[in-house]
């Protein structure tokens, strides 16, 4: 039988999601758990792979059990898994259920301020300049007009295609902070924090919608902008049909 977790982590403490030997990570964490909580070595497949610092408000894993777990179980692994990790829900899903591949889309938030936060401290990025918005928008619509993003996918990965359909790309302001928020049926490692360092290029007046076009159409990470610190990167929402999938 198959079981799909909902879950949240602040990553900070975390080389990313998934497992690397002798590092700790969510993945092991997570597995750990639920192998001493169900009595049994219990793998865990994730919806993606956060990087190091990286952090998730919305995150999909699935685990396999022959039998019917606990009814307590999201309780029992809340009290046993470190605080920054917190269980939602675990249910029954259909068989071929895979929370990587069965997702339709994933959506990022990347937040920067111009401010010091205080309260906010490594959940967003600090920036020393006051960004034009209106105009990284703009940017941000250029973004859309393509679907090629090699210039901002990190070198040297087994990436079979650099081929990713966005379907939003927007920045608001919201109260002291600046978020860039970013939706797509698949993303490439590092993309969304070298797009965000890109766009931020074009709001402080250091690149023309024209020359985001041109970094694009080059397809050369190098002709792109700074990645921006991971700390301020949030998966925030992955899109499932699940009518078809409980």
């Amino acid at each position: 039988m198959r079981y799909a977790i909902h879950l949240a982590y602040n990553g900070a403490n975390y080389c990313g999601w998934q497992t690397q030997p002798e590092l700790p990570t969510v993945q092991l964490t997570l597995e750990q758990a639920l192998s001493t909580l169900l009595r049994c070595p219990t793998a865990v497949v994730g919806c993606g792979r956060t990087d190091t610092g990286v952090h998730a408000s919305d995150f999909y894993a699935h685990f396999d059990i022959d039998r019917e777990p606990d009814s307590n179980l999201v309780f029992k692994l809340n009290s046993y898994l470190p605080p920054d990790i917190a269980i939602y829900d675990i249910f029954r899903v259909v068989d071929n259920f895979h929370a990587r591949f069965s997702a339709l889309s994933r959506t990022y938030q990347y937040h920067v301020s111009d401010a010091r936060l205080p309260f906010a401290q490594g959940l967003y990025s600090r920036i020393y300049f006051k960004p034009d918005v209106e105009l990284m928008n703009e940017a941000a619509k250029v973004l859309m007009e393509y679907d090629d993003f090699t210039s901002f996918a990190k070198l040297h990965t087994d990436n079979k295609t650099n081929i990713c359909h966005l379907t939003q790309a927007h920045w608001d302001r919201k109260d002291d902070e600046i978020v860039f928020t970013i939706r797509s049926n698949r993303f490439l490692r590092n993309m969304v924090r070298s797009v965000t360092g890109t766009l931020l290029d074009v709001g402080r007046g250091k690149l023309s919608l024209d020359g985001l076009r041109e970094i694009i159409e080059k397809k050369n990470r190098c002709a792109a902008g700074v990645s921006m610190p991971a700390q301020g990167l949030f998966l925030t929402y992955v899109e499932y049909e699940w009518e078809k999938l409980k």
